[in-house]
This record gives C-alpha cells, structure tokens and sequence, in this order.
C-alpha cells in the first residue's frame, strides 16, 4: 500500500501535518487539544511490513486521545500505547511543573488503545500518586480485579473515581463532562462516549460505537446529539467497505464514516460542519490530506481532526 513511488509524492502533505501546536490563549480560557486521531494501535501499526512511519515522524499518528487545559490543571482524555508522547505533546502546549501534572485521566472503555497507557502512571515507570481515573462502574470493577491495573490502585497510583451515565461532573468551576452509554463490543466494560462542556463551547468526543442503529434502537439519536454541541468528533475507524482486501467488512462493529455523511447528508452546512472525524485505522485513506477520500470529506461538509488543533472551550 506505502509504495516507494508514492512516498516522495506524498511526504510533503504528511509533513504539514507535524508542526508544533500553537500555546495557549493569554486570557486563561479553557482549551481542548487533539493529542491523536488513530485507532488503538496507531499509526503506523505493529505487524506492518513497510510503512514510511517507521523512518519519518511525519508519517506517524498517535492514537486517539483530547487534552484539557485551563491554566494549571491539565487533564486527559483516554490514557492510550502512546501515552508518553502525548504527555510530552501536553507538556509543550501546557507546561506545569510536577510530573506528570494531570487532575484526572477519562478512559471511555477497556479496548487497549484507551486504556493500556494506565501502566505508565506504575511503578515500573512514573509511580504517580493519587492520579484521579474517572471510569464507570464496570470499568472501575476490572481495573480492582485485574492486573497490572489492579496494582495501579493497591499501590496508590491512581484513584478510581465512577462516573454514572447521564450525568454531570464538573472537572473545575469552569469544564464538565457528561458520559453516556453506546454499544460497542462490551467485552471487560461499558462503553461511553462524552459531552465535554466550557463557558464559550460544548464537544461530543465519540470515537468507537457499533453502528448508528443500535444505538438508536436504545433512544439515542446521533442526529441529536448534534444538536447539543458545537463540534462532534466521531467514530471513523474505516472509511468504507473493501477497504481491507480480502475481509467481509460488513460485521465490522463501527459505522463507515460513507455511513455517517450519507446518514447526516440532510443536515444543514452548520450541522455538518460540526463533524470532525477521529480514530482511523491504520487502513483509512482519510488519515492523509489531499486524497480522493479526504477531498470527498470535505466536500460534503464534513472534516477530519488533526493531532494539535486546538479548541477553546
């Protein structure tokens, strides 16, 4: 798929993507900041023979995770395999002093690229104190029960803290978060997606649901949710069928983002352009600008996240 020939026509597109992300606004407004837009195993991933990621960093993307800044208290979204380079990514946008200067990490569910970062707050590692770990209740049962993550809250680490479908919990005087519950592959725990809320603006952060149906058939509407917020970042994990050769993906339990904009095409430009897709595999041609697939995003209203941009909140 990464042939030679089509790596020097590339490389500049991906390298636009790499810069620095700007500092934060002088006036001490809270802010969110994309750290990753890949599924769990990132990008490149493990088990790929050739890709350009493994020699340039331009080509690389970390799996999905949002920082949250205001002033000195810095919290995450999802604790991923690239745990470490995001902190490092948060600690240039963010600096504070301390290590590893977090108020609280939110993991959605127990898939490995939202929660297997956990083992670098042990202590093999950082040896954290007390980090807040904001999880529901099933969440918070596996992680008691199940090591290395149950050595984590015998030691002291962390400090499971449950948050409850529906409702509201303020993170400071100034940004709340909301949970609730969507089908996805419940294996070892629920599944959430979150409603993240600042003084100027709401963001819905959605990155793994089975399909938008099943969701709908327990109430939920994603058209509704919309309707909420200001910006949606949504599951893409796959961008259409046969996008993996040889594979029936039709049983694969994430909407295709073709799925989405065909679902959402009725919607207004304002509407539409709230979405930003997040958590492509590794597969997904709209992880890179300037592709058909990524012109074909664009053109219908719709955009994909980008690892540092910046939200004020």
């Amino acid at each position: 798929m990464y042939r030679p020939v089509v790596i020097a026509a590339l490389l500049l597109l991906a390298t636009s993507c790499a810069s620095a992300p700007p500092p934060p606004t002088s006036d001490g407004s809270p802010q969110l900041i994309v750290l990753g837009i890949a599924q769990d195993a990132g990008v490149p991933q493990a088990g790929t023979k050739e890709h350009p990621g493994f020699e340039d960093p331009a080509w690389r993307r970390f799996a999905t995770s949002l920082g949250l800044v205001h002033g000195e208290r810095r919290w995450l979204i999802e604790a991923t395999p690239d745990f470490k380079y995001q902190l490092h990514r948060l600690d240039r946008f963010a600096p504070v002093s301390g290590r590893p200067g977090l108020d609280g990490i939110v993991v959605t569910h127990a898939h490995v690229g939202h929660y297997a970062g956990l083992v670098m707050l042990g202590h093999e590692v950082m040896g954290s104190s007390r980090i807040p770990l904001l999880v529901m209740p099933k969440m918070a049962d596996f992680l008691r029960s199940n090591g290395p993550w149950s050595q984590l809250v015998c030691r002291g680490n962390v400090e499971l803290r449950v948050l409850r479908a529906g409702r509201t919990l303020a993170l400071d005087e100034s940004l709340t978060i909301e949970p609730f519950l969507v089908p996805h592959r419940d294996e070892f725990s629920e599944t959430i997606g979150l409603v993240i809320r600042g003084p100027r603006q709401a963001v819905a952060f959605l990155p793994d649901i089975d399909s938008w149906e099943a969701w709908e058939a327990d109430g939920d509407r994603l058209e509704a949710l919309l309707a909420r917020v200001d910006v949606a970042y949504l599951d893409a994990t796959f961008f259409a069928d046969g996008e993996i050769p040889g594979r029936d993906m039709s049983g694969f339990p994430h909407p295709f983002i073709t799925t989405t904009m065909e679902r959402l095409s009725a919607l207004s430009p304002a509407e539409r352009g709230k979405v930003r897709f997040i958590h492509l595999n590794h597969t997904n041609p709209a992880l890179w600008p300037d592709t058909p697939a990524r012109r074909r995003i664009e053109s219908e209203g719709f955009r994909v996240a980008t690892e540092g941009e910046i939200l004020d909140l």
